[in-house]
């Protein structure tokens, strides 16, 4: 065999391995980057459905009931109100403790707390009581988040604008109706553009496990305390 044949042999054959190797290690690290990305998206993910269950929660406490759609959550956000109760005083000051039981006894009337309230704004700061009042949502919820848009919990996140999947009802268990809610990000949608093949691979996985294939908070089927299925 010629010398310049036996190097372009050797040369193709380095190549070959090379091509081989490459192709191992990029099989072996296709699962180890799609793991990676889904636990990043999934983080997202369920950020978004910890702040949908947050106003879910609020809106009920106003409304009685869940609602079925994100925009009435938006709407209640930037236009709602909620009652919170204002503790005034500390019921460690025996003195303004009996000046407010002395306050009580020398009324006509029982005194509630927005009687109370209008003696403290007229000047007795020495009384302890406890008043409901309403503010504005915004004002309440995600005050201390920066990073939080009432905007886009419509959105599935990395999903390209497809929509929450939301339910909400009231359903009758053991005789006593029950609100309840739930708000899917199926996998389809949270993983686009991923790899297919391992995207459908975990469904399948997800389905044997009689598991959602993807993300939920709450449930219409059966009342679980508004979990995640991620808790």
């Amino acid at each position: 065999m010629k010398k310049s044949v036996k190097i372009i042999l050797e040369i193709v054959l380095f190549l070959l391995c090379v091509l081989l190797v490459d192709l191992i290690v990029k099989s072996i690290m296709k699962p180890v980057n799609f793991n990676k990305q889904k636990a990043y998206r999934e983080s997202v993910a369920i950020q978004r459905l910890k702040d949908i269950r947050t106003l879910q929660v609020a809106f009920k406490s106003v409304n009685g009931k869940f609602t079925s759609t994100v925009d009435s959550l938006a709407d209640f956000y930037n236009n709602g109100k909620m009652g919170i109760v204002m503790q005034v005083g500390s019921l460690d000051d025996s003195l303004a403790v009996a000046h407010t039981e002395k306050v009580k006894r020398s009324s006509r009337k029982k005194m509630t707390g927005e009687d109370f309230l209008k003696l403290y704004e007229a000047g007795d700061k020495n009384l302890v009581f406890s008043v409901e009042t309403k503010i504005p949502v915004k004002d309440t919820l995600f005050s201390h988040r920066d990073d939080f848009v009432v905007d886009s919990l419509k959105y599935i996140p990395f999903s390209g604008g497809q929509p929450v999947l939301m339910e909400a009802l009231v359903k009758t268990v053991s005789g006593v109706p029950v609100p309840l809610f739930e708000a899917k990000m199926p996998y389809k949608a949270l993983l686009k553009g991923m790899d297919n093949q391992l995207r459908i691979n975990l469904d399948a996985e997800k389905k044997d496990q009689n598991r959602y294939e993807g993300l939920q908070v709450g449930s219409v089927t059966a009342p679980n305390n508004n979990a995640g299925n991620w808790e």
